[in-house]
């Protein structure tokens, strides 16, 4: 199954079109919001086509105000994700919260934003992924977005993309 990894468009919308015209976007059946902002969250929803849902989690910039919770946890292709926006679990000063909370309940993958630096790393076993900022990126001049590809008893296939 494709997945589209997003994080941190800050208002951006116009960045959500450009990421949803590149090519590497077709084909995707599930979009994994990680907050920052959530009503882009809710335009990433509406442009996308009725069949391909679109899971949010609220960010530090979303507090208070918003209904989305700080965490998901769903079960994709033989896989567990654990979607959060990261600041509940301190990723400015490391992953290792982030990853024992994956381990917790029971996810293999956990993908987070937050710091706007795009991020695929192991840790314990679990495979670590940050989108980094598809708008406002602090690791390079263009935003980014990842695509991960699963497949039941698979390792996932990750490739991040440059707008």
């Amino acid at each position: 199954m494709k997945i589209g990894l997003v994080s941190d468009s800050h208002g951006g919308t116009g960045a959500l079109d450009l990421m949803l015209s590149r090519p590497e976007a077709r084909g995707i059946k599930l979009w994994l919001f990680a907050g920052d902002v959530a009503l882009d969250g809710e335009y990433l929803d509406m442009v996308t086509p009725e069949n391909v849902e679109v899971i949010k989690v609220a960010g530090n910039n979303d507090w208070p105000g918003t209904s989305l919770p700080d965490y998901e946890t769903l079960d994709v292709a033989g896989h567990t994700i654990l979607l959060t926006h990261g600041h509940i679990f301190g990723v400015n000063f490391g992953r290792q919260k982030l990853a024992q909370a994956a381990q917790d309940v029971g996810a293999d993958i956990a993908v987070y934003g937050h710091t706007h630096v795009a991020e695929y790393t192991e840790i314990a076993g679990i495979t670590v992924l940050n989108p980094g900022s598809v708008s406002r990126p602090r690791d390079e001049r263009a935003g980014s977005f990842m695509v991960l590809d699963l497949v039941p008893e698979k390792k996932p296939v990750v490739n991040l993309y440059r707008l």
